[in-house]
């Protein structure tokens, strides 16, 4: 049986060889080519640079409460703030496939792929309407002034969160500075 294939998603629909670089944020000083599996796909169906905190209970661990609360009945929960909505219901986005082969997990976050080779996509597909795909993934999109508040609440929730280009997030609130 084949291995499932491995994602990247951008607003480029004709790039044709994937090299390794650095990437800003990037936690690992080797330059790589990211890529995310089926799992966590869905984190990255936004405008490339489009400041996200995304939250779900972790797998095999029953939530608090607190958790379950900030859930609010969802399964999975992607937060933006107000400013990037009108991005992110117009983004045309491109999800490209890859053979696993060249890609290894990494240890932390471990939801990330890195191969340290160029690669060339399999195939490119359009993803579509990100916000209907949201929908028929069962994954609530939440909006918000500002990202900062949200981001403090789940980092304590004990939920798998990941937060993604915080950076161009609005700046965080005066009453929030640690």
């Amino acid at each position: 049986m084949a291995e499932a294939p491995v994602w990247h998603f951008s607003e480029d629909p004709g790039i044709t060889e994937f090299r390794p670089h650095r990437a800003p944020t990037a936690r690992d000083p080797e330059p790589a080519v990211w890529a995310v599996d089926e799992v966590r796909a869905s984190d990255f169906w936004f405008p490339r640079d489009c400041p996200r905190v995304l939250f779900r209970p972790e797998p095999g661990r029953q939530p608090s409460s607190a958790a379950l609360a900030l859930l609010g009945g969802a399964r999975q929960v992607a937060v933006v703030e107000w400013g990037w909505w009108a991005r992110v219901c117009g983004v045309r986005l491109f999800r490209y496939a890859f053979a696993p082969g060249p890609f290894r997990r990494c240890a932390n976050p471990r939801w990330y792929l890195t191969a340290r080779e160029a690669v060339r996509p399999l195939a490119v597909e359009p993803v579509g309407d990100v916000v209907a795909r949201h929908a028929a993934a069962g994954i609530e999109l939440r909006l918000a002034p500002n990202l900062w508040p949200v981001a403090g609440l789940v980092e304590r929730s004990g939920l798998e969160f990941s937060m993604i280009r915080m950076r161009n997030a609005l700046p965080r609130p005066a009453d929030l500075e640690p």
